[in-house]
C-alpha cells in the first residue's frame, strides 16, 4: 500500500507519529495499522455517541499500548448504544463495527462508523426539531 503525504502532514503508524518535512510517498510492504491526519478526530469534536465511538476506535490505532483498556471502553459504548438506538441502519453498522473490532481490524471499523455519522445526524436533527415543536406548544 502506498500513501502520499503533503509537506507537514502527519501519519500515525502503530502508535508512532510521523510528519513529512516535504511531499513524499510511503509504501507499506506488510500489514500495518495507520491513520492519516485527515481522519483523526480531536476529543473535543467527538460530541455525538457515534463520534465518541469513533474516537475510541481511533485510540486503539494510535495508542496500542493501552489496547486492553480501550477495547473495554469500546464494548461499554457499543452496549450502551444498543440499549438506546432504534435505527436498523445504525444497529447494522454497529454489528459490522463490532465484528471488525473482534478481529482487530480497527481501520475498517473506523470507516464503518464514519459512514454512520450522517444517519446519526439526521436522527438527532429530527429529534431536536420535534423537541422544539413540543416546547413551542407548551410555551404558547
Amino acid at each position: 500500500m502506498r500513501i502520499h503525504l503533503k509537506k507537514g502532514e502527519k501519519l500515525f503508524v502503530n502508535g508512532a507519529v510521523i510528519r513529512a518535512d516535504q511531499r513524499c510517498s510511503i509504501e507499506f510492504l506488510n500489514n500495518v495499522a495507520f491513520l492519516l491526519e485527515t481522519h483523526v478526530m480531536q476529543a473535543e469534536m467527538a460530541k455525538s455517541p457515534f463520534q465518541q465511538l469513533y474516537f475510541v476506535v481511533q485510540t486503539l490505532l494510535m495508542n496500542p499500548e493501552n489496547e486492553s483498556l480501550t477495547r473495554q471502553m469500546y464494548w461499554h459504548l457499543s452496549e450502551s448504544l444498543r440499549a438506546v438506538v432504534e435505527s436498523r441502519n445504525l444497529l447494522t453498522g454497529l454489528d459490522s463495527a463490532d465484528e471488525l473490532i473482534k478481529s482487530q481490524r480497527y481501520f475498517d471499523a473506523l470507516k464503518i462508523i464514519r459512514g454512520l455519522f450522517p444517519i446519526e445526524s439526521r436522527i438527532m436533527n429530527a429529534v431536536s426539531k420535534e423537541e422544539d415543536r413540543i416546547i413551542e406548544r407548551h410555551v404558547a
